[in-house]
């Protein structure tokens, strides 16, 4: 049996400014709601998480401030992309750093980061994902 409730407005509303925050890099208004009971690993209608969206728009503090809180560092999404892999593809150093030092996996998703480094001639990101395996 399907629930066929129409979801809550407010709750609707809500998830769409917590996935603004972490486009923008709003580290404390993102904290503040895992804190209070959001799920780290909320989810977007692609699949995205918090995470993937920090990780791809090049927010470090944010992307740390989610793994902090238990966000999964290897989490695709629903076309099979990493966070991992995201930063690779947008440069974001930084972002790769955080994700790697909270254990994320260079050969998960696909493509994965390794190979994404490659395909795009990163060579100081490939460097840093062959180290961290």
């Amino acid at each position: 049996m399907t629930d066929h409730t129409p979801p809550d407005p407010e709750v609707v509303a809500l998830a769409g400014r917590l996935f603004d925050a972490a486009r923008t890099g709003d580290t404390a208004l993102l904290a503040a709601h895992l804190d209070a009971g959001v799920p780290a690993d909320l989810t977007n209608d692609r699949g995205d998480t918090l995470l993937m969206l920090a990780a791809y728009h090049g927010h470090a503090a944010t992307v740390t401030a989610l793994l902090e809180r238990g966000a999964e560092p290897d989490r695709a999404n629903d076309r099979a992309q990493t966070p991992l892999a995201g930063a690779v593809f947008k440069g974001a150093t930084e972002v790769v750093d955080a994700l790697l030092a909270h254990g994320a996996d260079p050969h998960a998703g696909t493509p994965s980061a390794l190979d994404a480094a490659r395909l795009f001639g990163k060579n100081d990101l490939v460097a840093r994902l062959t180290a961290a395996r």
